[in-house]
């Protein structure tokens, strides 16, 4: 009898989970699509999806809203579950938001190079922080903590592209297709996205699919990523170990479960100087500093309108604003610290500056 009892009350803390989480949602707007005409590109617009205005500031709030509410679903959180994550920062920052609404234990398994603002954000909302000093010990970490604390691993690299409904249940690929339905040019030509889980590429090319729409999704990847060079051939499943990108968020060593290349059109490989060069030009034209990651899907779109104005193509090309510069302030915006990795961005960002028209 008393198991029984027990039984419903874990059910009864579920189903309030449940209800505040989607509460919060209720109190939330939609993410703001922003115009940008291009002077050298007549019939061309841009448009960044502005994921930097969700509660913890970038497009992972999404995620982790979403793996959340699956893993309550699932019954695989109760009111006494420690919660885990291994992250590069943004999906732990949001995470952690989560975590605190429900009054749960969280700890974020992060780099030791995960910028100190990022870290400082998951303690802010009550999580925990354990540093590994080699990222690719992030999986076996998060699972041995798991254990010991007798805890859930909420493991975004591989529930990422299951735990949304990419058939169109308030995913970022409805909203988009929706903001764009009074332009110009409503159905893309292109939609572009980075990968880190894999999860938004799988959401958006699926749900492409789905409404049967011409457009075409390109995944943005940092040349030390595993993703492309699996795109291109799919033997490859690892990087060789020292290699890796220093933008946060995007790129893998290994081929993450969530990664779909089949629901991909194209991937632009992108080193991480013309990410910095972008996303410094971007900050200017908008007034405000993005992320590096964001730099990155821009360095895409700039192929992108080559080729399409090339072709005589007129159109829309939609990309993600990923979060806001505020977090960086320490790594991407500090010269010296660009300067001691070798990054050389400043011809990258006049020729995006220029790209805008500046």
């Amino acid at each position: 009898m008393r198991a029984d009892r027990d039984a419903e009350a874990v059910r009864r803390w579920q189903s309030e989970a449940i209800h505040r989480i989607e509460a919060d949602y209720n109190r939330s707007a939609d993410t703001h699509l922003i115009r940008v005409d291009l002077p050298r590109y007549p019939g061309i617009t841009l448009y960044l999806k502005d994921e930097s205005s969700h509660p913890t500031g970038s497009l992972k709030h999404r995620l982790a809203r979403s793996l959340f509410l699956y893993a309550l679903c699932n019954g695989w959180i109760g009111p006494d579950t420690c919660v885990i994550e291994s992250s590069s920062g943004s999906t732990a920052v949001s995470e952690a938001y989560f975590a605190k609404m429900l009054g749960l234990r969280f700890i974020a398994v992060v780099p030791a190079s995960t910028a100190a603002p990022k870290l400082d954000a998951i303690r802010f909302h009550g999580g925990e922080i354990h540093t590994v000093d080699d990222p690719r010990t992030v999986y076996d970490v998060s699972n041995a903590l798991a254990a010991e604390t007798g805890g859930h691993y909420l493991d975004q690299f591989t529930y990422a592209e299951r735990a949304t409904d990419w058939r169109g249940n308030n995913n970022i690929a409805e909203s988009i297709f929706a903001q764009m339905s009074a332009e110009e040019y409503p159905v893309p030509e292109w939609i572009v996205c980075g990968a880190g889980t894999g999860g938004t590429s799988a959401t958006i090319g699926r749900y492409i699919a789905y409404q049967r729409h011409g457009t075409r999704l390109c995944v943005a990847d940092p040349v030390h990523s595993v993703f492309h060079r699996h795109f291109a051939d799919r033997r490859a499943l690892s990087l060789p170990e020292g290699c890796g990108s220093c933008i946060e968020g995007i790129g893998r060593p290994r081929v993450e479960p969530s990664f779909i290349p089949s629901v991909i059109d194209r991937m632009i490989a992108v080193e991480d100087a013309a990410s910095i060069g972008a996303m410094r030009a971007l900050s200017r034209r908008l007034g405000r500093r993005v992320g590096g990651s964001t730099g990155t899907n821009l360095v895409a779109v700039a192929q992108l309108l080559e080729d399409m104005a090339a072709r005589g193509v007129v159109g829309s090309i939609v990309t993600i604003l990923c979060d806001g510069g505020e977090r960086y302030g320490c790594t991407y915006y500090d010269d010296q610290w660009l300067d001691a990795r070798g990054l050389d961005w400043h011809a990258q960002e006049a020729a995006f500056s220029a790209m805008f028209g500046a």
